[in-house]
This record gives C-alpha cells, structure tokens and sequence, in this order.
C-alpha cells in the first residue's frame, strides 16, 4: 500500500493547505503561551499563527519556570502588555486603548479553556496583566475538541478577533479564512485517511 507523506508544513496528509496560507504582514507582536499538553497536537491552531503572522511567536508556560523572554518583554517600556483572558470576579477586562507611547503586545494563552484558567491562576505575573475584551460575534467554528464551552474561540479565532479589535480586520479576515481551510480539511484528511 502506497503512504503519501504529511506535507511537512501544514501537516496534512491528502489536502495540504499551503496554497491557502496567507502570507500576513501585520506588524502586532502577539505571544501564544502555549500550554506543554498542546505541543505536538494536530489540533493546534496556534500553529496557524505562527506560519502567518511575522510577529507571532511561542513560548511555553511552565508554572516553576515561566518563560525568561516573555517576562522580559512585560517589564519592557516599549510594550503595552495585553493578556487575551475574560474577566471574573477579581479582575476586570477591558476594551483596547491604545498607548501612542507603546507598541501593543498580546499574550494568547494556546491551550485549553480548562488549562488556560489554571495558567492565570497559577501564574501571578500572567493574572497582573491587563486583560483584553473583545467583542467576539460569531459562534466558534472550532468543533475539533470536546468538553470546550460554547462561546469559547480556539486561539486561532481568538488571533483573528485580536486582530480585528486592533484595527489589522484585513489580516484578521485572511487569518479567519485560513483557519476555515483548516477546518475543512482538517475533517477530510481524518476521515480519507483513518489510521488503523
């Protein structure tokens, strides 16, 4: 039996979706701190991200080591850090205003929502963040996971409404796009292909 191999960019086995990676020039720095448990699952969409936007980089969360370069670039004048995170009881979220001073700087946690939590509540320097609301309309179209709360958006989508909340909507838009190729193929390659 003949064994295609993945595309080694996008993963995909039968249906790579290279052709419809958008090459984005948006100039936000944006940092996916990527829970450990997501590194290496194929259905990471952060990975997304990180092919598209120049500026978007990861770092890995770890509760006894938090990650030097992120901890440097929040005590760093030139940044107005942002954490990608809803409000609850103690904090507060709030809409985006610019600094005309500072270069916007937007932590995404890449995880699950059940890790996610767990990530601000253990991480005290991440719970200090101002947190970022964002008005996000549509539904998720992330059904690759179970057990997610509605209205929760995967980080791919939670990029692309940053991005629109932060006046790049053209990026936002093509990043959106790329992530429905994703999808649909995601589904397709699964289904195509089973492994055995």
């Amino acid at each position: 039996m003949h064994h295609s191999q993945p595309c080694p960019r996008c993963g995909f086995q039968h249906n790579c979706i290279c052709e419809s990676e958008p090459q984005l020039d948006c100039p936000l720095p944006i940092v996916l701190l990527t829970h450990p448990r997501e590194m290496g699952k194929d259905t990471n969409t952060g990975e997304l991200m990180l092919r598209t936007l120049p500026n978007c980089e990861r770092q890995i969360w770890d509760r006894t080591n938090p990650p030097s370069e992120l901890l440097a670039m929040l005590v760093d004048p030139r940044y107005q850090p942002w954490l990608l995170f809803p409000a609850d009881e103690h904090t507060a979220s709030c809409a985006y205003v610019p600094d005309a001073e500072k270069i916007p700087l937007v932590i995404i946690l890449d995880a699950t929502w059940q890790e996610a939590r767990k990530m601000v509540r253990r991480s005290p320097w991440l719970a200090a963040l101002p947190r970022l609301a964002i008005s996000a309309d549509s539904p998720s179209s992330y059904q690759l996971r179970r057990n997610q709360t509605p209205g929760n958006l995967c980080t791919c989508e939670a990029g692309a409404a940053v991005l629109q909340e932060l006046g790049y909507g053209t990026d936002g838009d093509a990043l959106l796009k790329y992530f429905e190729a994703f999808i649909t193929v995601f589904h397709a390659d699964k289904s195509g292909h089973r492994k055995s």
